[in-house]
This record gives structure tokens, sequence and C-alpha cells, in this order.
């Protein structure tokens, strides 16, 4: 599994007050806390600032986070500018979040993957927006799947996000989610799946648990990286044992090192 840390995000308060102040310390020490956790990549955000200081921010985060966590980002924009400038000062190989059916930004986006050799994050949405109906859905995701490939980029090389909805107003979220995943993993045996965790149980009580729940029955339909908070103890412990039971981990070799480590011991 691969865990994208996703705290350095300007819609967490304390991240847009750093962003606004180039407060180094706060991302300097956010970036630390999620690659000394285990994260293996760091998603970097900061689309809540306006639109024409987006570009020359985002070159500031991607550059300070890189130097103190040392791992490759996320890089996280609607903007294809703000793509481009933090691209531009990235080391390593990079994800982009996020490309889209959407025709305006489609061939930008694509563009720079193909440019500075990443890794794509593809939400499963085009121009009418966020399908109503899983079968809407993997239509949607299907032909933007198949329009990156032909476009240049290989299906091994995307990660698609399948825009789980919320349960609180969507009883049929996460079967639609499981559905998605399922059956675009059929389609295009090469291609990853993400998802972010959080907005299966936005406007929930006790939303850990749920979060959680999705995780794992994700895992089950073939989910192979998550955004998510890395320093959840129990989320990445219940993502090591799912892994474990679902084949995924030869003779549970990560699951056993996990705990010779301490990291089950999960209160």
């Amino acid at each position: 599994m691969i865990i994208i840390g996703e705290k350095i995000n300007s819609t967490r308060k304390p991240i847009h007050r750093a962003v606004q102040a180039r407060d180094r310390d706060t991302i300097v020490a956010e970036a630390t806390k999620q690659a000394e956790a285990g994260a293996k990549y760091l998603d970097v955000n900061c689309g809540t600032l306006p639109a024409d200081e987006e570009p020359e921010i985002l070159q500031w985060m991607v550059q300070i986070v890189q130097e103190a966590a040392g791992l490759p980002l996320c890089i996280d924009s609607p903007n294809p500018a703000a793509l481009a400038a933090g691209l531009a000062v990235h080391k390593g190989e990079p994800i982009i979040n996020s490309i889209s059916g959407e025709a305006g930004r489609f061939k930008k986006v694509l563009a720079l993957a193909k440019q500075y050799n990443a890794r794509l994050i593809a939400l499963c949405l085009d121009d009418s927006g966020i399908p109503s109906d899983k079968d809407k859905a993997i239509s949607v995701g299907e032909k933007l799947i198949a329009d990156i490939v032909a476009g240049g980029v290989a299906a091994d090389r995307v990660y698609l996000d399948p825009l789980v909805k919320t349960l609180a107003t969507d009883p049929n979220a996460v079967h639609d989610s499981l559905a998605i995943i399922s059956n675009l993993g059929a389609i295009f045996p090469e291609l990853h799946f993400v998802s972010g965790l959080s907005n299966v149980s936005y406007g929930l009580p006790e939303r850990r648990h749920l979060n959680r729940a999705y995780v794992v029955m994700s895992i089950a339909a073939g989910l192979d990286a998550v955004i998510m908070d890395p320093l959840d103890k129990t989320m990445n412990a219940l993502i090591l044992a799912s892994e474990a039971l679902m084949g995924k981990d030869r003779f549970c070799m990560n699951y056993i090192g996990a705990h010779n480590d301490g990291r089950l011991k999960v209160s």
C-alpha cells in the first residue's frame, strides 16, 4: 500500500495560516512527522490561496517539504500553472493530483505528466461533474483511462480515484465505490486505485471508524494507494492486516516486520 500523507493542505486552518505567513517551521514540522510515520509520498496543496498566488506558493512548498522530508511529493492542484511551477522544482518522480475528463485541463495536465515523468491521480469525473451512479462512473472512468493511455501515459502510471461520496447523503456510496474499483480493474488490469478516506464519513459522528472500515473493504476490492493521515496507527495496522489477509503480503513478512518494530501496538 502506498500511503500519501494528507496533512500539508491549506484547507486545514493551521496550514492555511502557515502558508499565508510563509511559516516554514510549521510546514517542515508537518512534513517531518508524516515522513517519520511511514508515508511514501506527501500531498502538497495550497488551493485555498488566490489563484494568481498559487504557482509561486506551491513552488515554495514543494521545495521546503522535499528538503525536510526527503520524499517524493503528490503535487495537488486543479490549476495547471500551479502544477507546472511545483513540478519544475520537484526532485525525483512525482505524482500529479489530479487529471480528470474535464476538457479544459485534460491536455495540459497530461502534457505535464509526460514532461516530468509523473504518475497521475485520475478523478472519476468529466465536464458533467461527478457521475450520479456507479454505471455512469464506470463509463466515465473507462473513457478517461482510455484517453490517458491513448495520450501516451501507460495505465500502470495511473491511480484512479473513484471519488467515494459521503454515507450521510448516499447509502450506496461505498457499494458504488467498490464496484467502480472492481469493474475498472477488470477492464484495465495494470491500473492502480487510490482513495481519500475522509469523504465517506463527512457529516457523521466518530468518523474514524467509518474511514477505517472503508479502507479495509477497499483493499479487498483492489485499492493499492490511500491519501490519509499517516500518524493514524490504527489505520496503518488495519492496512497491514488487510494486505496480509488478501495475499498482498507474501508470507505476512510486512505484517511480521511491523510487529517486530512495535507498529501493531495501538491503543
